[in-house]
């Protein structure tokens, strides 16, 4: 069966109750199992932590044997170069989403460490750019 795992970084797990007009007031664990619903055929992993050597031990797991990963690395994004390195390390192709439109926000949001070693980038559509990773490693990278 197919497996992608989706990574979230810091702060994520206060989905629904963390400034709801920027984040909207669904939790992901919610939304993560109206993905799981939506795609049956495919066995969905969900691993959120607000520490970066974690994210980066979750990534060298599972960056070798999954079909894909999406990642959103929340603001470790702006400044992690070892979760950058981490992803440049694995075979795994990796997605990228951001709730929100980090280019229109601050200014130190612009700086993106993982971009380059994502094969596809997804910002500003909230939950549902999810969604559209999931679609796109089907269209583009799982060959099942």
């Amino acid at each position: 069966m197919v497996q992608i795992s989706i990574i979230n970084g810091p702060n994520l797990n206060l989905l629904g109750v963390r400034q709801p007009e920027i984040y909207g007031t669904k939790s992901f664990e919610t939304y993560f199992a109206e993905l799981e619903a939506a795609y049956p055929e495919y066995s969905l992993h969900y691993y959120q932590s607000n520490h970066e050597g974690d994210i980066i031990d979750k990534l060298h797991a599972v960056g070798f044997r999954f079909d894909g990963i999406i990642l959103n690395a929340a603001g470790y994004t702006h400044t992690s170069v070892a979760i950058a390195d981490a992803l440049r390390a694995i075979t795994t192709p990796v997605i990228e989403v951001h709730l929100t439109d980090i280019y229109k926000r601050e200014s130190y949001r612009h700086i993106n460490f993982i971009r380059e070693s994502a094969i596809y980038s997804i910002v500003g559509k909230g939950l549902d750019g999810y969604k559209e990773a999931i679609d796109y490693l089907k269209l583009n990278v799982i060959k099942r």
